[in-house]
């Protein structure tokens, strides 16, 4: 049987994430794992924060944190920041606290250097005397090589954007105590890349179908790689193995090596959750398992060569990457999201105003799937104002609420005689419709997104055509008949709905007087005549309401100034 192992990319707990780190690899993944599951699959998505490396450790320092805590303050936001966007994973955890991520890290190192995928190299590295520490790229301070910034950092300068080698720097001072380090000797193990490139991880991705910014993305790269270093010298992360160290002290795995193995520790610490702990092998060692990882571009490199090359490396059975849908970047209002100068959406103030499934389905429809693009408020209103309050609450709340008053709320009656030619109607007769899911399962969410609003369409169409209102006049029994099969379309609409808009699909399921949760109910795919109605006759309604509000234009305007306002350095809430 065919099993699903999806993961999103670990956020790294040293800020907030924002709405393009939502649409690159939470939501789709979201989306992609709740479609599945209504379709019958067998499915597990995982996900937690990536908590280590020198960045965290600076900020932490900065601000008087003990390094534990500060990344439990940024897990517990980011999981926060998830939820209210209804991202649901089966696990949640993260690379500091899973009891299992530890342990699982040093096997993996272990079992690499074991089958001769390591190797050690002595270099350089400036050293602090006074704090008597080796210093990370980020600890240090200087002269830019390239445009003579005096405020460079050891790993880029801010002011020209150049990538700097520390030990080219002039004026270099530690970050911590203003102190002048030295050079000293220091030893590091690196991944022998080219050697599992030349292998098997060249073949196996050039044999391996790939989206077209990823394949891009690595053709070339794989010609070019390096031996990379999996080591550093600092006290916050996964120790090297003891038995592997030779003796060298002070050493850690680096964060890119040990936060990808967090997709299998996390797995590991669901299974022993669930009672279950050898259930994580049946998704991490099954050749039926398909491994599907969801991240950003700037993510492409690590989770299709290096990760794989690990997992190959260590030789224990681990499924390679079975599909990478990488996103490219998501911009918002003309320029690039950034937290730092404030060209961001605030969750906290959006969703005091604005509803999550909306946000969801515009994410999805303007989603950077092939190319960059971006959140823009004026789109933002058109979306929900058109594809949303207009064409699915408009279609749901005048036909419940036309129901409601002339039908004493229940669901009317279908005469038999009336079926053949109404189902003709609505499948032949009103527009093109499909199943968005053949969308979701391609990697295509822009696409499912335009595909469930085409099917609501439809509906508005036939209800246009057979007008209820004017039937109930000269023939009810025909009105009753008409609306019958509206409300089948509405039960089916709801299900359409479910894996991307959740709360409002569950919304519409109650107020056509169903009962469970409609994510429950089997995917419904495309309806057939003869065989897709569903609905008892006489069922009461649930209480009908509008299921999206409108957004007015100086709400947009606002929003857009607040957003100028809010990079420009001034304080502001939009009205």
């Amino acid at each position: 049987m065919t099993r699903y192992l999806v993961t999103s990319a670990l956020p790294y707990a040293n800020g907030p994430i924002h709405f393009g780190h939502i649409t690159g690899a939470y939501l789709p993944a979201d989306v992609y794992v709740r479609t599945l599951r209504m379709q019958g699959e067998d499915v597990l998505y995982l996900c937690g924060t990536d908590e280590h490396g020198t960045a965290i450790t600076v900020n932490a320092e900065q601000e008087g944190s003990p390094y534990a805590e500060y990344v439990a303050r940024w897990r517990t936001e980011i999981k926060a920041a998830l939820d209210r966007f209804s991202i649901a994973f089966d696990h949640w955890s993260g690379t500091s606290i899973s009891p299992d991520h530890a342990a699982t890290s040093q096997e993996f190192f272990r079992r690499l250097d074991q089958n001769g995928y390591l190797e050690k190299r002595k270099g350089e590295q400036l050293y602090c005397p006074k704090d008597r520490m080796f210093l990370a790229d980020r600890y240090v301070l200087g002269t830019c090589t390239e445009c003579g910034y005096e405020q460079a950092r050891g790993n880029e300068c801010p002011r020209c954007g150049k990538e700097l080698d520390p030990l080219r720097m002039q004026n270099t001072r530690c970050k911590v105590c203003g102190t002048t380090p030295e050079k000293r000797a220091t030893l590091h193990w690196y991944l022998d890349l080219p050697k599992l490139r030349d292998e098997s991880l060249g073949a196996w991705f050039r044999a391996h179908p790939w989206k077209p910014n990823v394949a891009g993305f690595i053709g070339n790269l794989l010609d070019d790689l390096a031996p990379r270093p999996i080591t550093r010298d600092m006290s916050w992360g996964v120790p090297v193995p003891e038995d592997r160290s030779g003796g060298e002290k002070g050493k850690v795995l680096y964060v890119w090596f040990d936060a990808p193995i967090g997709y299998v520790s996390f797995a590991q610490e669901w299974a022993r959750a669930t009672g279950r702990p050898d259930a994580w092998k049946d998704y991490w060692q099954s050749p039926e398992s398909r491994l599907v990882h969801f991240i950003g571009k700037d993510n492409i490199s690590f989770h299709c060569v290096v990760f794989p090359a690990m997992l190959m490396g260590v030789r224990q059975g681990y499924v390679l990457p079975w599909q990478v849908p990488a996103n490219e970047f998501y911009n918002l209002q003309g320029g690039k999201f950034s937290t730092s100068d404030k060209r961001t959406i605030p969750l906290e103030e959006f969703f005091a105003r604005y509803d999550a499934d909306a946000a969801r389905f515009y994410l999805l429809a303007s989603a950077p799937e092939t190319a960059d693009s971006e959140w823009r408020w004026q789109d933002f209103q058109s979306c929900v104002n058109a594809s949303l309050a207009d064409t699915m609450g408009n279609l749901a709340t005048r036909v419940l609420r036309f129901i409601d008053k002339n039908f004493e709320g229940r669901i009317p009656p279908l005469d038999p005689d009336h079926a053949p030619g109404f189902d003709r109607t609505i499948l032949e007769e009103c527009g093109a419709f499909g199943d968005p899911a053949e969308h979701v399962r391609e990697f295509h969410f822009r696409r499912a997104a335009e595909q469930l609003v085409q099917n609501a369409t439809v509906a508005n169409v036939f209800v246009d055509r057979v007008a209820p209102w004017a039937l109930r006049k000269t023939d009810p029994a025909r009105a009753a008949s008409a609306l019958n099969t509206a409300c089948e379309w509405l039960a089916w609409l709801a299900r359409w709905m479910a894996p991307m808009m959740p709360t409002k699909a569950q919304a519409l399921w109650a107020m056509l007087g169903q009962t469970g949760p409609v994510a429950a109910q089997p995917w419904p795919g495309v309806p057939k005549s003869g065989t897709w109605r569903s609905l008892r006759a006489g069922t009461k309604l649930g209480e009908v309401s509008g299921l999206f509000a409108k957004i007015d234009d100086a709400t947009i305007a606002a929003e857009i100034e607040a957003l100028e306002r809010r990079a420009a350095g001034e304080a502001t809430t939009p009205r």
